[in-house]
This record gives structure tokens, C-alpha cells and sequence, in this order.
């Protein structure tokens, strides 16, 4: 049976560049949940009779807002659903399963890398048939239908076991419960040689892959210690938990610092990695080396051809704005094509879909190719394990040959977390009026050279992005962005992302923040970083 079931709209229910994300309390208001998805539904067009996936990625309230998904779907005419077993389904698995299916869209609960538990962060994001993230359009949609909603449907059957693989017909929609490891470990294994990759553990070498207790444990344990050969513990923290064992499931040197001294002491294994609470985001240290994000897209990119899924070569190469130029140096040194878009992975979805890119990645610990239409966490391991595997060298010699060759971007993101959602708003506004007197001003030895408020211009459908952060120009070609992240759920979040470029080999071993001393100082004193928020220092330096 089918009820229709009257509600009021909530007035906080737009979508930011990765779905809606609010604390857990907040999604278990009367109707919230439903009124979010029913907007979905009713900002879509013909999907009667198609099929919905739905996943997420085991954290808290997951499986009661399944359960909701499931039966408003049936009741919205949807003709079938996959759901993966548990509720489990990691963010680039359900991009994968909406593709090989060729579902209408999925529904993916999840607030990536934000804490999980009862008091914690919750979200909901809808992926459209490409399997990428909802283009603005769509959720724009969402959010316009969410602020007067006035009723859902919900259909009247009990609940689905979630804990058994199996498919059955529940009001004429067909819900089958699927293995969620299966589909996406078969396709690693075609884009990546397996083979070696095997042959190189089975000499000894040692890989540490921690899952944070989040949605990557069963995809790991299955890939690495099983199909790969890896030995049993290669793979910690690999059952997902509700509330990630406690612990901030972002795959940074702040919160995998366990994992980051044991690869920088004497006995450290030869590699290591994690991925955080939806399975999209990738850490990757090798024995006494950090890599980071912007020079591991860079490094992949150079070296894609030695995996059998890219060895014809990769057709372009995209990032987001904030993300360093390292990867701008190999698409230039290749002939490639090189593109910069706004943070977020649905602006590369363009791109990949015409074939104008293969390899993406954020500086935010994420990198994909056009496999999915999501940024992809154990891809970036399996790939870099290819290289390593062809190469026969360590994670450290790659990374200083890289940098001889393309010069290296000393890189780091300074993150102000919490801070007053007013004031990290004046500071930004302030930035705007002040960025036609900034050219030209000195900043003790830096001379700012350009600024501008960065828009982005989509080379597919040629739509227009606004105000996607603050960038400063140096002359000598250094830089310092300034934006507010879209991902947190309490007050603001202050990015700001400094980088100088350094082509001699002779200075490529300088400590990271002593390298980008006076750019620091020069980006807190043209935000007035102090006076604006009170803060003295970072939250989260990475």
C-alpha cells in the first residue's frame, strides 16, 4: 500500500558539493529524511520502472534511512532497487554498480570523511546515471522543490533483510540485496596487473593498509589479503563500524598519525595507505616518506601507462583549482590535456564523459580516473602498487625522480575548522573588495602579481561557475587560495592552501613549512586571519 503522508518544508536542506550533511540528530527530525529524498524524486524525470541504487557507508543511521529510501522509492514508481549487502556500498562501488547496471541513479548515504555516531554526521547525495554527483542544475532542483514541500510517498511493507544476498518482489518493485565487494574488485582486477602485483608481495615486500573502521575494510581485506596475497593484518581496522571505532575517519597526518610514525621508523613496512569513511579519498606514505595528494596525482598520471587499464596513455589530465600545478607540469611535458575546475569531483564528470580526461584529483586526498565517475581511494593504492610492482623501486626514489624531472610544488593546506560561520564569511567578502588593490602590493620579498575570485567555464556545456575561491599570484609563480570548505556540518571551515614552485633539484629536500614560511605569513596578512576569526594558528595542517 502506498501512503501519502503530509509534511513541512525544513529551510536548511541545500545540498553542498558532496549532497546534504548534517549532524544525525538532525536528519532524525520528523520528515527530514523523507522530505529530502521525496525532493529528489520529484526534481528527476523519468525514472518510473528504472532502477535505483542505494548504498552507503555503515555509519550511523544508515540502515533506517535505507530502509526509507527503499520503500519511498517503490512508492515513487521506481521498478527496482539494488542495495548492497549491510547497507554497505563504498562511494566509488555505487558509482561503479550505477554504471555496469545502468541504473537511472543511486542514492549514497554518506558524509565521507566526517565523523560517524549518534551525535555525528549523516548525508545524503544523489548520483546521476553517469554515476557521477548531481550537477549543480539537479541540486539547485532539489533544494528549491525542499523549501515547499508540502507532502512524500512512502509505501507500507516491513523492512528489507539487509544481512542476505537475495532478490525479491516487494509491491511489484524488485529489491535485490547484493554482495558489494564483487562487481568492484572485478573491476580492479581489469584495469590493474594483479599478477605483478602479487609476484612483488611474494618477495617480501610489506604493505600497511589501515581502513579507519569505515567502508573500505571488506574491499581491502578481499583485494589485498585475498586476491593479492597480502598477509592476514596487512589490512587493519577492516570491520565497519557505525561510529568508525571512534576515531575522525579522514585519511590525514593528523588522524592516521599511528600509521604515519610506524612508516617513518626503522622496521616501517615498504608502503602504506588508507582510505576514509566512504571509501573515496586515499593516504599514501612510503617507508620514511610522506606523498602528497597534489604530487600523488601528478606521479599517477606520469606513470599510468605501466597499468593495463591505461597503457595506451591517459587523454587528459583534471584537478581542482586548489589543488598544486605539479600535475599541470606532466600534462604539459606529455602533450596532454590539462584542466582546472572547482573543488568538488561532479565538475570532472564533464570531462571524463567527453574523454577530454582520464586521471582526476583533489588536493583533499582524492584522485580517480574514468573508471567511475567518483573519486576512488583503493584505485590510487592499487595503481600506485602497479607502478611500484613494474618499477622495482621504492616509494621514495619514484617521488625524487619525479621532482628532478618536473621540478617539485612544495604544497600544504592549512584548515581553521569551526570557526564562526559570520566571521569566516566577512573574511572572505573582505578578500573580494580588496582584490583590485592586491596587484602590485609587496608582502616582504613577495610581490603579488594577480588575484581574482576564480570561475570556472565548463568546455562541455559551457555553464558557469562563480566565486569558487580567493586565489593570490606571486611573481615567481607562487600562489595562496583562499575558500570555505562545503563539507563540514558545525560553523566554517577556513581553507587556505599555500605553494611555490622549485626547479632546483638542489632544494628539494627542505622541510615543507619552512619552504612556504613567507607565504604563511604573507596569506595571514592579507585576510587578517587573526583579526577576522581569533585564530592563532591552524586546526589541521596537511
Amino acid at each position: 500500500m502506498i501512503k501519502t503522508v503530509s509534511t513541512t518544508p525544513y529551510a536548511d536542506q541545500k545540498p553542498g558539493t558532496s549532497g546534504l550533511r548534517k549532524k544525525v540528530p538532525e536528519f532524525q527530525r520528523p520528515n527530514y529524511a523523507e522530505n529530502f529524498i521525496q525532493s529528489i524524486f520529484d526534481s528527476l524525470e523519468g525514472y518510473q520502472g528504472k532502477c535505483l541504487v542505494i548504498g552507503g557507508d555503515g555509519r550511523y543511521y544508515n540502515r533506517d534511512v535505507i530502509q526509507k529510501a527503499i520503500k519511498m522509492a517503490a512508492a515513487n514508481g521506481f521498478g527496482k532497487v539494488m542495495v548492497g549487502k549491510g547497507g554497505i556500498l563504498s562511494t566509488p562501488a555505487a558509482s561503479h554498480i550505477i554504471r555496469k547496471y545502468k541504473a537511472f541513479g543511486g542514492i549514497i548515504l554518506s558524509a565521507s570523511h566526517n565523523p560517524g555516531g549518534p551525535t555525528e554526521d549523516f548525508g545524503i547525495k544523489y548520483n546521476i546515471g553517469n554515476g557521477g554527483p548531481a550537477p549543480e542544475k539537479i541540486t539547485d532542483a532539489i533544494y528549491e522543490r525542499s523549501k515547499v514541500i508540502d507532502s512524500y510517498k512512502i509505501s507500507d511493507f516491513p523492512d528489507i533483510n539487509l544481512d542476505r544476498i537475495a532478490r525479491e518482489d516487494i509491491g511489484g518493485m524488485i529489491v535485490s540485496v547484493i554482495d558489494p565487494v564483487e562487481d568492484y574488485a572485478a573491476l580492479m582486477e581489469e584495469l590493474f596487473d594483479f599478477g605483478a602485483i602479487r609476484n612483488l608481495i611474494s618477495l617480501g615486500f610489506r604493505l600497511c593498509f589501515d581502513a579507519m573502521s569505515a567502508v573500505t575494510g571488506p574491499y581491502a581485506k578481499e583485494i589485498f589479503e585475498i586476491r593479492l596475497g597480502a598477509p592476514d593484518g596487512s589490512v587493519r581496522n577492516f570491520l565497519p563500524l557505525p561510529d568508525f571505532g571512534g576515531h575522525h575517519p579522514d585519511p590525514n597526518l593528523v588522524h592516521c598519525k599511528e600509521l604515519y610514525d610506524e612508516m617513518m621508523g626503522d622496521d616501517a613496512p615498504d608502503f602504506g595507505a588508507a582510505s576514509d569513511g566512504d571509501g573515496d579519498r586515499n593516504l599514501i606514505i612510503g617507508k620514511g616518506i610522506y606523498v602528497t595528494p597534489s604530487d600523488s596525482l601528478a606521479i599517477l598520471a606520469a606513470n599510468a601507462n605501466l597499468a593495463p587499464g591505461y597503457s595506451h596513455g591517459i587523454a587528459g589530465i583534471a584537478r581542482s583549482m586548489p589543488t598544486s600545478g605539479a600535475a599541470d607540469r606532466v600534462a604539459e611535458k606529455r602533450g596532454i590535456g590539462m584542466y582546472e575546475t572547482p573543488t568538488g569531483w561532479k565538475f570532472f564528470g564533464n570531462l571524463l564523459d567527453a574523454g577530454m580526461a582520464t586521471i582526476c584529483g583533489e588536493e583533499s586526498s582524492g584522485t580517480g580516473s574514468n573508471h567511475v565517475r567518483e573519486k576512488d581511494g583503493l584505485w590510487a593504492v592499487l595503481l600506485w602498487l602497479n607502478i611500484l610492482a613494474v618499477r622495482g623501486e621504492s616509494v621514495v626514489d619514484i617521488v625524487t625522480q619525479h621532482w628532478a624531472t618536473y621540478g617539485r610544488n612544495y604544497y600544504s593546506r592549512h584548515d581553521y575548522e569551526g570557526v564562526d560561520t559570520d566571521a569566516a564569511n566577512g573574511l572572505i567578502a573582505a578578500l573580494r573588495e580588496k582584490l583590485p588593490t592586491l596587484p602590485g602590493t609587496k608582502y616582504g620579498d613577495l610581490t603579488v602579481s594577480a588575484a581574482d575570485d576564480f570561475a570556472y567555464h565548463d568546455p562541455v556545456d559551457k555553464s558557469v561557475s562563480q566565486h569558487q575561491g580567493i586565489r593570490i599570484l606571486f611573481e615567481g609563480g607562487s600562489r595562496v587560495v583562499f575558500r570555505l570548505s562545503g563539507t563540514g556540518t558545525t560553523g566554517a571551515t577556513l581553507r587556505v592552501y599555500i605553494e611555490r614552485y622549485e626547479p632546483d633539484p638542489t632544494r628539494h629536500n627542505i622541510e615543507t613549512q619552512e619552504a612556504l614560511a613567507d607565504l604563511i605569513t604573507a596569506a595571514q596578512e592579507i585576510a587578517d586571519i587573526k583579526g577576522r576569526t581569533g585564530r592563532d594558528a591552524p586546526t589541521v595542517i596537511t
